[in-house]
């Protein structure tokens, strides 16, 4: 390289490690960026121009049009009878309503679905019930024979008069072809990509993606979890049968649900639907006090909602925190209260699967494993297929299910959507899946850990140190 070309392009790599260092990210975060700056010529900055770029303070959504999408979801909130938060949770529930109008419902039942073959049929037979209208916000729609199937009942169901809308998550869909949507546009459904990607706009978009699994039928019915819709969730990977979680809920939490697809919508058709009609009265015959809390979190607002929301139940559990995962790479502010709730006698475990579906994470994650099994906590490795759930179980009052990794992603670069029961008979329900799911499980191996070569444990470090991009 020219000594002009050298002085430029230590100028440039200069701006970039400054404009890193501005921008106040957690400092594991900064530095992790730094330096693949300094010692990646090119394509660290490369790299940090396409995918490093922190765009969360762009004001993508008015407050006047937050309020009038929640509005309707407000006045439900209002009209509920004999409504009685756990006082234990309490803070936690007021938490995610002060962050971002995330309110609780009562008189929800819940059906949980750990395998693909049960959901999918229960969904079909939903959608092919549905009178009025259908709002699907999913992260993979595949163009496979379950996608087909699923599309041509979504046709046939548009052609009757319902109303369909789909969100698809650009990044998520890049292997399905247009062809695939354009299909359902021309039969009446509205299908829009959420933040597509195109190479002019490349650097500002595909870092922050809506990995949410949101499904609404008739404003009466819901699903939330961690399944998109495509045939892997069904069949498995290879020779592993796939493990994910699920939930099916009818009752006032479906108002969350459609309070948080409609701000979705808006966010990719600039359109503002809160018409009463979408907020059908539920049925009176599931009177309890079974509470649901849709909480959904963004890389634009100026709170990590879910992940403080997690912190807030780990430094309250008195008892026990179980937590399935895939992918276990905690930034430091959870990993440092999963310790402290651990050396405090909590029983804090943790479910990953025995391998992941991504290179650089399976060796990542590893670290962090070890961090939590040398202190006292119980890691688990799922051997009964893949596990994709994302689950938390907490004293028998508490559970949630949704979208969230404990990952840095997942906190804080990703539109993620999680439920949360208050309810002790649903919150067992979770813990007897967890359980079952413990016999599948062989312990992570410390001892094992620690004999590592010299090599790989450098090999670990260094892919942890890079865990904050992943």
């Amino acid at each position: 390289m020219s000594a002009p070309l050298l002085i430029v392009y230590e100028s440039i790599k200069i701006m970039a490690i400054v404009h890193v260092l501005m921008d106040n990210r957690q400092p594991a975060k900064t530095m992790a960026w730094m330096l693949v700056i300094y010692f990646m010529p090119v394509v660290g900055l490369l790299f940090y121009f396409f995918f490093g770029r922190n765009t969360r303070r762009e004001k993508l959504m008015s407050q006047r049009s937050l309020d009038q999408l929640t509005k309707r979801s407000m006045l439900e909130f209002v009209v509920q009878q004999d409504l009685h938060v756990p006082e234990n949770h309490r803070v936690t529930v007021d938490l995610f309503a002060n962050q971002n109008f995330c309110l609780p419902f009562k008189d929800n039942e819940v059906e949980i679905f750990t395998d693909g073959h049960s959901f999918f049929l229960d969904l079909i037979s939903t959608i092919g019930n549905a009178t009025q209208s259908i709002h699907i916000d999913m992260y993979i729609f595949e163009d496979d024979s379950l996608g087909n199937l699923l599309s041509d009942v979504l046709i046939d169901k548009s052609r009757k008069g319902v109303e369909v809308r789909l969100i698809y998550d650009d990044v998520g869909c890049w292997r399905v072809k247009r062809e695939f949507f354009e299909k359902m546009r021309q039969e009446g459904i509205e299908a829009w990509p959420f933040m597509p990607v195109r190479f002019r706009y490349f650097t500002s978009k595909v870092n922050y993606r809506n990995h949410r699994k949101i499904i609404v039928v008739d404003g009466r019915v819901g699903y939330i979890g961690g399944m998109n819709l495509a045939l892997r969730y069904v069949k498995g990977r290879g020779d592993r049968p796939w493990r994910d979680t699920m939930v099916r809920i009818t009752g006032g939490g479906v108002y969350g649900l459609q309070r948080a697809f409609l701000v979705d919508w808006y966010f990719v058709d600039r359109t503002i639907i809160s018409n009463r009609r979408y907020y059908p009265p539920q049925s009176t015959c599931n009177v309890n006090n079974c509470i649901a809390q849709i909480v959904t979190s963004t890389p634009v607002t100026p709170y990590p909602e879910i992940m403080n929301g997690l912190l807030s139940i780990i430094m309250r559990t008195r008892k026990y925190i179980y937590i399935q995962t895939p992918y276990f790479m905690p930034n430091e502010t959870i990993l440092s209260a999963l310790k402290a709730a651990v050396l405090a006698g909590i029983d804090v475990r943790v479910m990953v699967p025995v391998s992941t579906d991504a290179f650089f994470v399976q060796w990542a994650q590893q670290s962090y494993l070890s961090d939590l099994a040398e202190i006292g906590a119980t890691v688990l490795l799922y051997e009964g297929g893949f596990l994709h759930s994302k689950m938390w179980v907490v004293d028998d009052s508490l559970a949630s299910c949704g979208s969230t990794n404990i990952d840095f992603r997942s906190f804080e670069n990703n539109f993620e959507a999680n439920v949360f029961f208050y309810d002790s008979s649903t919150a067992c329900r979770f813990k007897e899946i967890f359980l079952e799911d413990e016999k599948h499980c062989s312990a992570f191996n410390l001892s094992e850990s620690r004999k590592h070569h010299f090599i790989v444990k450098l090999w670990e470090s260094i892919t942890r140190l890079m865990s904050p991009l992943m």
